[in-house]
């Protein structure tokens, strides 16, 4: 069947260029030149992702309440204080070469489809219609200046730290997360742990967390335990059937959005032609390959923020002291506009380390965040302007000193067989604290510059044949200790299954790579399990678990219970006895949380520690076991032939507007659940919270077979459509929860042989 065929002028154009959207929704872009593919991919991303990139726009810059409402004033000031507002010819210039020239067009293609909205009103999306506004246009400094919607680290786990010597013993730091390299942990000089609030992030997490439209519901997904980490691996030849390297990634973020975060788009012009996913408000591809090298990320755990403590004048709160004498905030007074409602006045203090998150006066302190993300050049992902352009690993590695945020593990592979792995981001130089806690902001705690990217950990065709990474601590045993990265990373579960599994493969086909990235089985089960087989008991539930293969399927019983068990019982069990000798059996017994980003007080690495006891844990499995199994009694049933874990554990997408989109009908705002295998702890991520719906994961998965393009394969659920009435908004959401991935094409007649739409523009006449 031909193709449908859509013709619109797009202003700016030098040529005429084409879009060929696949039957998957991915839009292949054809252009006489690299600025006029970058303003077809603007063009394209408003004509797919209105809504949704001006909600994003409207956030980051902090101008909901003009659309939605008073309510939302408060958080509009908080992103304001988090903007960039420094010199933007240094920001320009910390990027690629022609990234201000690159956004610019990308800006007007999407601001030509705005303009175009408003001569045809049939193409606004429904959401602006049902509430009443129009979208926006944007500048090109909007696409640099806005930070908020970014990945950060590590000022949540600075003040969770703080809250925990605080109020408990320092061995109880221990349990609440293991600091690795290990070293003890050191109160700076001068910080009165006792003078933190509670509360001092709440300005922060305002700007740098989504906005909630009404009250969650007992359905809708809930935070995880850190649940935003990432996958990423490349084999050498000697690895795979082909000879030829792949080079796997499935990025997690939130997995409970419509439309979802990633959009997959290939830019096509003479010399630059790129494939695979980035955000749809960016230009460029952050993840894929460019025909000549292929590229892939996860997080590298950078500590990039501090929080700074002052003592302010008690005759002027707006001063602090800084190197023996008050030193004035600056103040800057911003209008926020409101919608049905007269405009509000804010002030937004800022002292030399950054912006101010929280003043008490009746005890003249005030609070301030520092970060390396609010320094030129750290927009995310805007710093791939010139690496997903490189031909090679010298040049890759070149464009690599200019990322910045959010700090990165790439993976790197081309056609000669080469394989590589390289961090980069801007990692600040503390000369004489370790970043784990807050320090006082008197002067005698300052940065002293920043790392060079060679000075950060990286690796070239390991003679094992491969290289991954998931988010732990993977820094050399030879790495210099007083180079400080961070001390918080992830539990090392993923990558211990992704090594394991590598280790033992030399014939990996890209097949093989999309089920690895779907791969469920628990390595925290796989020891627990195998301490319950050496138990001298007839515990309830016990057979079920001794007898599985710790593989958290979907349709399993044993994973339903294990799961059930092991988060609701087995973990805060293990804690109030970690925690007994420190604080007492009365307050272990309610010490289940301290951190607010915290799903659990301890670090999960700890349990598997406390189960090496065979009389504690013993003791435990029987006193909690039993409960685990009423438990799911109640939630599934009492015949235990009808348990599966993916009736408790589903997936869901739904639209943040859902509860002001009354007229729509509801199967256009949220999929039906879907059951889903794994949890946090598996190479498939499925993090969840306390209602078992998915919350993160890899929403977006792609294996490239390198040099052999068309051989690729990727997923992007729910779909890469953000239009309500489109077919593509949700067609990926079913084989995405099963695991499945579609050809990403890269050769001109792989595609026009699978278009479903091809989109003329032209330039005006």
């Amino acid at each position: 069947m031909a193709p449908d065929r859509i013709s619109h002028t797009l202003p700016g154009l030098t040529a005429p260029a084409e879009i060929v959207v696949d039957r998957w929704g991915v839009p292949h872009i054809y252009a006489a030149s690299t600025y006029d593919a970058f303003r077809a991919q603007g063009f394209n991303a408003a004509r797919d992702r209105l809504w949704q990139i001006d909600f994003w726009r409207r956030r980051g810059l902090g101008r909901l309440a003009e659309v939605f409402g008073p309510e939302h004033a408060e958080r509009d000031r908080a992103a304001r204080l988090f903007l960039y507002g420094g010199d933007m010819h240094r920001e320009w210039l910390a990027y690629g070469s022609d990234t201000k020239r690159a956004t610019t067009a990308f800006v007007e293609g999407v601001n030509a489809f705005v303009e175009l909205t408003r001569q045809d009103p049939e193409l606004l999306p429904a959401e602006f219609r049902e509430l009443g506004y129009e979208p926006a246009l944007w500048a090109p400094e909007d696409v640099a200046r806005i930070r908020s919607h970014g990945l950060f680290y590590n000022v949540r786990e600075e003040v969770a730290r703080a809250r925990t010597l605080r109020d408990l013993p320092a061995d109880a730091e221990e349990l609440r997360r293991r600091r690795e390299p290990w070293r003890p942990v050191e109160i700076p000089e001068g910080l009165d742990l006792t003078a933190i609030p509670d509360d001092v992030l709440r300005v922060y997490d305002l700007a740098t967390t989504a906005p909630v439209f009404a009250p969650p519901a007992p359905q809708d997904p809930q935070g995880d335990v850190l649940p935003e980490g990432s996958n990423n691996w490349v084999l050498a030849g000697s690895r795979t059937r082909s000879g030829r390297p792949l080079l796997a990634n499935d990025p997690h973020r939130a997995a409970a959005a419509l439309p979802g975060l990633r959009y997959i788009a290939h830019l096509n012009a003479p010399g630059f032609n790129v494939i695979g996913g980035g955000e749809p408000a960016l230009p460029g591809i952050s993840i894929g390959h460019n025909g000549r090298i292929a590229f892939g990320l996860t997080i590298f755990a950078i500590d990039q923020e501090d929080l700074y403590v002052y003592d302010t004048d008690p005759a002027d709160p707006a001063s602090y002291r800084y190197d023996g004498r008050w030193e004035p905030m600056r103040r800057v007074t911003d209008t926020i506009a409101v919608r049905d409602g007269d405009p509000v006045e804010v002030e937004l203090l800022f002292t030399r380390h950054g912006p101010v998150v929280y003043q008490d006066p009746a005890k003249h302190t005030a609070f301030a965040v520092r970060a390396a993300w609010l320094e030129p050049g750290m927009a995310p992902y805007l710093g791939g302007m010139d690496y997903m352009r490189a031909r090679n690993w010298d040049e890759f590695s070149a464009a690599m000193n200019r990322w910045g945020a959010p700090p990165e593990n790439q993976v790197y592979a081309d056609p000669s067989g080469r394989i590589a792995w390289q961090t980069g981001g801007l990692t600040p130089i503390r000369p004489n604290w370790d970043g784990t806690l807050p320090v006082p902001g008197d002067g005698r705690y300052e940065w002293a510059g920043f790392y060079d990217t060679d000075q950060l950990p990286g690796a070239v065709d390991p003679e094992a044949g491969f290289l991954a990474t998931a988010n732990e601590m993977n820094l050399p045993a030879d790495y210099p200790p007083d180079r400080h990265i961070t001390y918080d990373w992830y539990a090392p579960y993923r990558k211990h299954r992704i090594d394991e599994v590598l280790a033992q493969t030399t014939d990996a086909t890209p097949q093989s790579m999309v089920a690895l990235q779907s791969d469920f089985l628990s390595v925290p089960a796989r020891r627990i399990v195998a301490r319950l087989r050496e138990l001298r008991t007839n515990v309830d539930g016990l057979d079920l678990l001794t007898g599985w293969d710790a593989v958290l399927a979907p349709d399993s019983a044993a994973a339903a219970l294990f799961e059930v068990w092991y988060r609701r019982h087995l973990r805060p069990e293990l804690l109030a006895r970690a925690l007994e000798p420190l604080v007492g059996e009365q307050a272990a017994a309610t010490a289940t949380r301290i951190s607010p980003a915290e799903d659990q007080l301890a670090d999960p690495r700890i349990d598997l520690q406390l189960i090496e006891d065979p009389d504690m844990f013993a003791d435990v499995a029987e006193k909690t076991l039993p409960a685990a199994v009423a438990e799911l009694e109640k939630l599934l049933g009492t015949d235990r032939n009808a348990w599966a874990w993916g009736k408790l554990h589903v997936a869901r997408a739904q639209h943040p507007l859902k509860a002001l989109l009354p007229n729509l009908s509801e199967d256009r705002l949220v999929t039906e659940p879907l059951p889903r295998g794994g949890s946090g702890d598996t190479v498939g991520s499925t993090a969840y919270g306390p209602n078992f719906v998915q919350s993160a994961g890899a929403t977006f998965r792609v294996v490239v077979d390198v040099g052999e393009w068309d051989s690729s394969l990727a997923m992007n659920a729910p779909g890469q459509s953000g239009r309500l009435d489109d077919p593509h908004l949700t067609d990926l959401f079913a084989p995405w929860t099963r695991g499945e991935a579609f050809p990403l094409l890269y050769s001109r007649e792989r595609i026009d042989a699978e278009a479903e739409t091809v989109i003329e523009l032209n330039p005006p006449a």
